[in-house]
C-alpha cells in the first residue's frame, strides 16, 4: 500500500468516527447534551469536547504544529477532568466550531507531514515521548471511535436513538416490542447463568 492510500485509509476511519460522534448531539436539548449519564459523569457534549483536545494535542503539538486554539481545560493547573464536561458558558456552537477547527489543523498535519514523522507527546515521559505520525493517528482513532461509542450507549439512553450513521441504524429491528423481548429474554440468559455458576 502506498502512503498516500494508507493515509486516505485513516483518514477515511477518522472521519468517520468523528462524523458519528458529532451526530449524536442532533435534535437534543442543551440540558440532554450535557446531562451526566454514567457515575462519572459521561456526558456528550463533554466527549466531543475531550475529543477536540486529543486530536489538537497529538496531531498538532506533538508535531511540533501548535493550533493556537486556548484550552484552559489542558493546562497543567486545570481541575481532573476539565476536558469532560462543558460549563454552562460553553455553548454547543463552541464546542462544536472548536472540534471543526481540530479536524481542519489536524486533517493539515496529516496532510503535510509523512507517516513515518517522528514527533515528541510533550506530556509523556521524555524517555518514551516520540511517535510517528501513523502512530499518533491509530491512537487519535481510536480514542474517537472508544468516545463514538460512549456516546451511542449515552444517546441510547437518553432518547432510544441508536446507530452508526444517519440512515443506518445497523439495528436488526425498530420495533419497541422487540427490543423488549430480546431484552427479557437476555436478562432470563443472566439469571440462569448466575443460578448456575
Amino acid at each position: 500500500m502506498t502512503t498516500p492510500d494508507a493515509k486516505a485509509d485513516l483518514h477515511r476511519y477518522l472521519q468517520s468516527a468523528r462524523d458519528a460522534l458529532l451526530w449524536k448531539l442532533d435534535g437534543l436539548s442543551e440540558y440532554d447534551i450535557r446531562r451526566p449519564l454514567t457515575p462519572t459523569g459521561t456526558n456528550l457534549l463533554g466527549l466531543v469536547k475531550h475529543t477536540a483536545s486529543v486530536e489538537l494535542g497529538y496531531l498538532g503539538d506533538t508535531f511540533g504544529r501548535p493550533s493556537g486554539e486556548p484550552l484552559p481545560w489542558a493546562e497543567a493547573d486545570a481541575e481532573a477532568n476539565a476536558d469532560m464536561w462543558a460549563t454552562a458558558d460553553e455553548s454547543r456552537e463552541q464546542v462544536v466550531g472548536l472540534y471543526r477547527r481540530a479536524w481542519a489543523h489536524s486533517d493539515a498535519t496529516i496532510g503535510a507531514l509523512a507517516l513515518d514523522t517522528v514527533g515528541k507527546v510533550p506530556w509523556w515521559p521524555g524517555h518514551r515521548d516520540e511517535v510517528t505520525l501513523h502512530h499518533a493517528v491509530v491512537r487519535v482513532i481510536a480514542d474517537t471511535h472508544r468516545h463514538a461509542g460512549h456516546a451511542d450507549i449515552i444517546r441510547e439512553l437518553l432518547d432510544g436513538a441508536t446507530g452508526m450513521q444517519q440512515g443506518n441504524d445497523s439495528m436488526p429491528s425498530a420495533d419497541p416490542a422487540y427490543w423488549e423481548k430480546h431484552r427479557d429474554r437476555l436478562e432470563r440468559a443472566a439469571l440462569e447463568a448466575e443460578r448456575n455458576a
